[in-house]
């Protein structure tokens, strides 16, 4: 290392941090710091962050110790109007040096092909690194992502936790500043428990061994998050299960703990009644344990804890943790069995006073549209109407359960339980928990019609209802993720290859508001709006699978409003799009569609008249596209597009010739016209499928 960088750390020392904003916020003070620094023009070699549950830090290699210096140069007035013409030097002169701190006679000139200046320059020395580095720190903490600072104390200072301790470290020296209230040193602290005193540092690159050796402290995120998931793996195969691993959960078990020690506790079999989604929920949300599955996936009556501490005695933490499950899973169990004494019907009555939305009635009204859509969308599809319109009907009716009352996650999954046991088919039964599919990017579909009609109709319902009150998404505010269930109705349709019309199922929910009364103040404009919304949504779909904007614009140019249809022109156009003769035909529709919006209102004929034909150019052309209509109509008809783009492409070279040759606008009105009707012709074929223009 040279002697004009060194090492700098800081950390910051708090109370226990907010486990699932530990990551975010060692992100951003890092990036707040790196940017700082970016900013004072000081450059590092490397830089490594860490994150525990009671600290910030950041390690910064190779910082310089000092700004670069830099060169000034200001511009001044002319020389021309610097002096006068005995040579004296004019206000304006004067004026320039003053303002630089010196004497007109300390400028210097500088020649340019438009004459010559007055210039001033100097040699700005760059600041101590250590000058800077409070400002920089500073700012980023004041930066970081916290909804809600507190105070503590008597004192005035905010953040997102107490904080108790500051390092501020350049080289072997401290960085002498106070921050947040707190005088920065070279003492860092140890684990609460194991090492609860404090520790000295000697230099920064130490920092992280140090505290592993002296303080029972893992300061690297990333290592304890690994050897979590390392430890749980090894128990649970110890148990003879596999231990099942949710990454969300793993990185607030690895903010939770400085130095994790994994166990495994037990619970009563009796508990396995109960369905392990609410096991599973009661363990992960209020416990953060990770579960343990036999090789077929049944849930085993383990769970795996992580310790913060390494105990002499572990198995009085595992004796403590499993005292402590036990009536949580009791509880489970309870609402379980009282849930089972009350029918999906009987809790549906229930959902009558709770409202979906003020203005468009109850949970209950919404079942009664989402039954009467669901019904229309299997008959439709050929399924079995009665099933989804009962499906329909009881969606909703576990949210009236103990279970999910208590555990909201559980949703949908707790009706399919509950019908079964209510002995409602199991078609409606599956499809109670497949409604909300899918719940994320990339998540399950539902697997059978029954599921897709209800997910699709509960979707559809709250899309139609929310933009009818005119309560559209607006910026990144969509309280009723109106986006996320549009992408969700386009999927299911889409990937299960279903002949649905969005603008019939818009229709059909308007329909069924009306039927119950209910205003839809945004009026006959509505269908539009929502299809224009969802088809819109496409967009961001084809740009995620790399297919270029103008492609998605060709397709929804001409609107069509089945989605499976829409994905398949798109993919049509995209394979057309790299033949070779894509672009001419492309240019040609384009010309053509010129032509066509400066006719204006002419009356052009749906037909050719091959007797006003002079020209070999047209008679081709009208010869190919009277072939080519004769083979790509019924390809057409059964939507095979990527197959007629195909058989279209051959129409550049007579398209091409006519252009060269014939003179569209003849000075013969009829013959005009009937050219005109030839590239009418033309233009038709390709919106059977596309507007090529837009290419």
């Amino acid at each position: 290392m040279s002697t004009n960088t060194q090492d700098f750390l800081v950390e910051l020392g708090t109370e226990e941090l907010p486990p699932k904003a530990l990551k975010t916020l060692s992100n951003a003070f890092t990036q707040g710091i790196i940017h700082g620094l970016k900013n004072a023009q000081l450059s590092f070699d490397s830089f490594e962050s860490f994150a525990a549950p009671r600290r910030l830090a950041l390690l910064i290699k190779g910082l310089e110790t000092a700004q670069p210096d830099q060169n000034l140069e200001r511009r001044g007035p002319a020389v021309k109007a610097a002096f006068d013409a005995e040579g004296k030097a004019t206000r304006a002169a004067e004026g320039f040096a003053r303002s630089n701190g010196v004497t007109v006679d300390q400028l210097e000139t500088l020649e340019t092909d438009k004459g010559a200046w007055l210039v001033y320059r100097a040699v700005q020395q760059g600041s101590e690194t250590t000058s800077l580095l409070p400002a920089i720190v500073t700012k980023s903490l004041n930066e970081l992502p916290i909804p809600k600072r507190m105070r503590w104390g008597a004192s005035r200072t905010e953040f997102v936790r107490p904080v108790h301790w500051l390092v501020m470290m350049m080289g072997q020296e401290v960085v002498d500043c106070e921050i947040l209230g707190l005088k920065s040193g070279n003492a860092t602290r140890g684990h609460r428990f194991h090492a609860n005193k404090t520790i000295t540092l000697s230099e920064p690159a130490s920092y992280a061994d140090v505290l592993e050796q002296q303080g029972h402290v893992y300061a690297r995120f990333n290592v304890r998050h690994d050897m979590i998931r390392s430890q749980v793996t090894e128990v649970a195969a110890n148990l003879g299960g596999e231990a099942v691993i949710d990454e969300d959960l793993l990185d607030e078990v690895s903010a939770l703990n400085e130095w994790p020690v994994a166990l495994s506790g037990r619970f009563d079999d009796e508990f396995l009644q109960v369905p392990a989604e609410a096991l599973i929920s009661s363990m992960k949300g209020h416990q953060k344990y990770f579960h343990v599955v036999d090789a077929s996936g049944k849930l085993l009556p383990h769970f795996i804890t992580v310790s913060n501490i390494q105990s002499s005695a572990p198995e009085h933490v595992v004796s403590g943790n499993e005292r402590v499950i036990r009536p949580r899973l009791a509880d489970a169990k309870f609402f379980f069995d009282t849930d089972k004494k009350t029918t999906l019907q009987a809790h549906r009555e229930n959902l009558k006073p709770v409202v979906f939305q003020a203005q468009l009635g109850s949970i209950f009204d919404k079942t009664e549209r989402i039954a009467k859509l669901a019904g229309f969308i299997a008959e439709t599809e050929g399924g079995q109407k009665e099933l989804a319109a009962r499906a329909g009907e009881l969606c909703k009716s576990d949210l009236n359960s103990e279970m999910v009352l208590e555990f909201p996650e559980l949703q949908g999954i707790m009706g399919q339980y509950y019908a079964a046991n209510d002995g409602e088919a199991k078609e409606v039964c599956v499809a109670l928990n497949e409604q909300y599919m899918p719940r994320f990017a990339g998540d399950a579909l539902p697997s059978n019609l029954t599921g897709c009609a209800v997910a699709i109709a509960d979707k559809m319902d709250t899309i139609t209802g929310i933009f009818g009150i005119n309560q559209p998404p607006s910026g990144n505010k969509d309280p009723f993720a109106l986006r996320r269930a549009t992408l969700g109705v386009l999927r299911i349709i889409v990937e299960k290859k279903l002949d649905l019309d969005l603008r019939d199922l818009i229709e059909q929910s308007i329909a069924s508001y009306k039927a119950q009364g209910v205003e839809l103040p945004a009026g006959d404009k509505l269908v539009d709006t929502v299809l224009d919304f969802m088809l819109e949504r496409f967009r961001a779909w084809y740009q995620d699978a790399s297919i270029p904007v103008e492609i998605f614009l060709a397709v929804k140019a001409l609107k069509p409003s089945r989605p499976f249809d829409f994905d398949q022109r798109v993919k049509a156009v995209h394979a057309f799009s790299k033949l070779a003769e894509a672009e001419a035909l492309s240019a040609a529709n384009k010309r053509v569609s010129n032509i066509m919006a400066k006719a204006g209102d002419l009356a052009i004929p749906d037909s050719v008249d091959s007797s006003l034909m002079t020209e070999d150019a047209e008679k081709a052309l009208a010869t190919a596209l009277a072939n080519a209509q004769e083979t790509v109509n019924p390809v057409l008809a059964k939507r095979q597009y990527a197959e007629a783009m195909e058989l279209l492409a051959p129409l550049k070279e007579a398209v091409d010739r006519f252009f060269d040759e014939v003179l569209v606008n003849a000075e013969d009105e009829q013959v005009k016209l009937n050219r005109y009707a030839l590239l009418k012709q033309l233009r038709s074929l390709f919106l059977h499928v596309a507007d090529i223009s837009v290419l």
